[in-house]
């Protein structure tokens, strides 16, 4: 029998599981991520779109530096927060924008949408979000004007004379130019990304990579992606406005940043809920907002709104979804909820 009294026992306060995962490998992931969907952006619009999402990390790790200096709160660079969102800011922009002002975007995302909330983990709406809506209310021509893949590169510096911007196909179901589309971009075009567009939201396939990368790297969770695609693709199939409801289907969930949006916005720890059946209804929310906007509002394209909108309701999402704990009954539940 083992001598229990000579054991070395040391007791400590919970939680006891550790992980090596660490916040800084886990934006390494979400970085590898979206390499897929950068080097495309290279390929169709030409290496602009990699020094203008570079120019845009820069800014992004600038302004939290020197927020997190002046406010004398210990360095957060480090843990690659702010690389993510400089990338996703570059990824929802045209190529051919200013660098000057994408870094108006990123003061907005990192000031404003994140560090005076405290930083990483306490904001309560996606940063990258934000940075893009202020674009998008500030500058408008700029952020609809969009690159033909098929036409002159974007030059690394300054304007490029003879750069064709064209609709992208959102903007032509849009306007009633359905059959146009069908007959300038096919099912295959779409899927790759060969269509004007946003630096990284044009290839689906590259996205969908990135998306699988994430998902066998356990960093985020089917729920939200699955139920967000899959709530587009059912309405815009149920509910077409010309075509066939399978064609329309094929060029909404392709023609414009709802993979992007699924797989690298909406999943984001800090403004997604944390339970399962809640991740659920935050997906299916978010693509029954990018419908109704598509459908019903002047944008014709709802996925930047959608999941702001959605980010506004994660509390209350996580408040009627959390899980029982274990031992408690319903009653004792009702009474505890209403004291």
């Amino acid at each position: 029998m083992n001598d229990y009294k000579n054991l070395k026992l040391i007791a400590t306060s919970n939680p006891h599981i550790r992980s090596s995962e660490t916040t800084r490998s886990i934006m390494l992931d979400v970085i590898i991520a979206m390499l897929p969907a950068l080097a495309f952006a290279c390929f169709n619009f030409g290496f602009r779109a990699l020094t203008l999402t570079a120019v845009s990390v820069i800014g992004c790790m600038f302004f939290e530096w020197a927020y997190r200096k002046v406010m004398k709160k210990p360095q957060s660079v480090g843990d690659l927060s702010c690389v993510v969102t400089g990338m996703l800011l570059a990824l929802t922009c045209p190529v051919q924008m200013p660098y000057w002002m994408i870094l108006i975007g990123d003061f907005f995302a990192i000031i404003l949408a994140k560090q005076l909330f405290g930083g990483i983990g306490k904001n309560f709406i996606n940063p990258a979000l934000v940075g893009r809506a202020m674009l998008v209310a500030s500058y408008a021509g700029t952020m609809t004007s969009w690159a033909d893949p098929a036409g002159p590169k974007a030059a690394l510096f300054g304007a490029t004379p003879d750069l064709i911007t064209t609709a992208t196909p959102l903007a032509m179901m849009k306007g009633g130019n359905f059959d146009a589309l069908l007959a300038t971009y096919d099912v295959p075009a779409m899927f790759l990304g060969q269509i004007p567009g946003s630096v990284g939201e044009v290839s689906a396939v590259a996205l969908l990579l990135g998306g699988i990368y994430l998902l066998w790297r356990k960093v985020i969770n089917w729920q939200i992606p699955v139920a967000y695609i899959a709530t587009v693709a059912v309405l815009s199939f149920l509910f077409p406005k010309a075509g066939t409801g399978l064609e329309w289907m094929l060029y909404s969930i392709f023609g414009g940043g709802l993979f992007l949006g699924a797989f690298f916005m909406a999943t984001d720890y800090a403004t997604s809920p944390v339970t399962k059946k809640g991740q659920l209804i935050f997906g299916i929310g978010c693509g029954l907002f990018t419908v109704l906007i598509r459908y019903f509002g002047s944008y014709n394209e709802g996925v930047c709104y959608s999941i702001m909108v959605m980010n506004l309701l994660v509390a209350l999402i996580d408040k009627y979804t959390k899980p029982t704990r274990f031992g408690v009954v319903k009653s004792d539940k009702k009474e505890a909820a209403a004291k």
